[in-house]
């Protein structure tokens, strides 16, 4: 740490340089400024330097570096472990940053490091054009991106990463460098899939494709009829086309109109059936789910961007979430994973869910590092609830769920699904071949870990 007077003098020259804003422990606007996602992380950062261009990026990454402060990079602030915020150091946070640059001829989206997904799909959409993105519209594209991608699209369009045409960077030396299979060809490759390692994005170019329908069927069943519904949906995705996705989810029944008031707050088995395409094409996938009996349906076209913003889950919950990467979907799986969401916590705004994969996933590029790619299926304890007397109980089943599944996993996982889970994780959700090559460049890019803050890939010269 820098004396106080050498960094009271930068602090002062950092606000006058920077066209954003600039937040201390004692500004009005700081707390609001370091609230994340996750409302069980509590960070204080020193400073937080509000960026609203690459210059304001290089500018911030050179202050923290002259004094020696752990630097944070702060996007859509989703990552479950809190990765966004830091103690005592700095954050860059992007936020401001969030224009995006559609370019139709090219079917090409240019989108800056603090772009949210509501960002991205807002401006492709009048377009009829869309690429995979995240779950929610609160994601940020960024985080997003660089640690795979994975969303309702990527049966179809494969994971984010393999509709990433390049990237801008401010390295941790405070340059600005650009990744394009050309150019820094090694980066970009790092770029699919090691996150935040290597700098920070300030924007990222995305290929689109033609969307022109879109449309969902989402169900809800009695927890008891779960194991049909299960099967059910693993035949209409094993036999069905690239453009079926969604997911089977277990979860409280939500305060909505469509749902009968009785079963507001009881435990739910719901199915969400995606397609890229017509009604009238959805209605034929989703047959065999409505007839058979549930409590209340949705089928409906409706434009991409704003079915992205049905699931959003606010901000302030408190969150723990992980993933398992399954090597099939047995019958005996299919038992074990109904009976792990009849122990879900209830209500709360927990949810246990199964996603399918394949399609354009697995026949995507082999060469990056995602090793989870070829799994057909994955499950994902996602917790979410609001009480902290519930943190152990909701903690405990996210866990329990992960040790059930063991048995059918593949060992790896998608890094954007979990948290902090140590080393080992890490390098699952990296492939150990992946992960020695993947050093290198850190080592060649960032030789002091100064971008740490994330799943992070220590420095090894190769």
């Amino acid at each position: 740490m820098a004396p106080l007077a050498k960094a009271g003098a930068a602090l002062a020259a950092l606000r006058a340089d920077l066209a954003g804003d600039v937040f201390t422990p004692d500004d009005p606007g700081y707390d609001e400024a370091r609230s994340l996602h996750n409302g069980m992380i509590d960070r204080r950062p020193a400073v937080i330097a509000q960026c609203t261009n690459e210059a304001d990026v290089v500018r911030s990454v050179r202050f923290g570096r002259d004094l020696d402060l752990a630097i944070a990079v702060r996007g859509g602030g989703h990552s479950v472990a809190g990765m966004a915020l830091n103690d005592g150091g700095l954050v860059v946070d992007l936020r401001p940053m969030h224009d995006v640059t559609v370019h139709p001829g090219s079917q090409s989206v240019r989108v800056q490091g603090g772009a949210l997904m509501s960002h991205l799909d807002r401006a492709t959409q009048p377009y009829g054009l869309a690429t995979t993105g995240g779950r929610v519209s609160t994601t940020g594209v960024g985080g997003f991106v660089l640690g795979g991608g994975s969303g309702w699209l990527d049966r179809r369009f494969g994971l984010a990463i393999d509709n990433l045409l390049g990237v801008e960077l401010v390295t941790a030396d405070g340059r600005s460098v650009r990744a394009t299979a050309e150019e820094n060809p090694e980066l970009f490759w790092a770029l699919h899939g090691g996150g935040g390692n290597f700098g920070v994005a300030t924007a990222l170019t995305l290929r689109l494709h033609e969307l022109p329908e879109f449309s969902v069927a989402l169900l809800f069943y009695l927890p008891e009829s779960g194991p049909e519904v299960v099967r059910l949906y693993r035949e209409i995705i094993s036999t069905g086309p690239p453009e079926a996705s969604g997911g089977v989810i277990y979860l409280t029944g939500p305060p909505e109109e469509f749902l009968p008031e009785h079963l507001v707050g009881s435990r739910l088995c719901a199915v969400l059936l995606t397609y890229a395409g017509g009604e009238e094409g959805l209605r034929k996938l989703a047959g065999p789910l409505l007839a058979l009996p549930h409590e209340a349906e949705i089928v409906t076209a409706l434009p991409y961007a704003d079915f992205q913003c049905m699931l959003d889950d606010p901000p302030g919950m408190r969150n723990h979430w992980s993933a398992e990467y399954l090597t099939g979907l047995t019958d005996e799986l299919v038992d074990v994973f109904c009976a792990l969401g009849n122990t879900m916590p209830v209500p709360t705004g927990t949810q246990h869910v199964l996603f399918p994969q394949g399609g354009a996933i697995a026949t995507g590029p082999s060469e990056f590092p995602v090793p989870y790619r070829d799994a057909p299926w994955a499950v994902h304890p996602f917790g979410v609830w609001e009480d902290p007397a519930d943190d152990e109980n909701c903690i405990r089943w996210v866990k329990s769920v992960r040790a059930e599944v063991q048995p059918w996993s593949t060992g790896a996982v998608y890094l954007n699904f979990i948290g902090d889970e140590g080393d080992d994780r890490v390098m699952a959700g990296l492939g150990p071949e992946n992960a020695r090559r993947l050093a290198a460049v850190k080592a060649q890019y960032d030789p002091d870990n100064v971008f740490r803050f994330n799943h992070n890939i220590a420095p090894v010269p190769g």
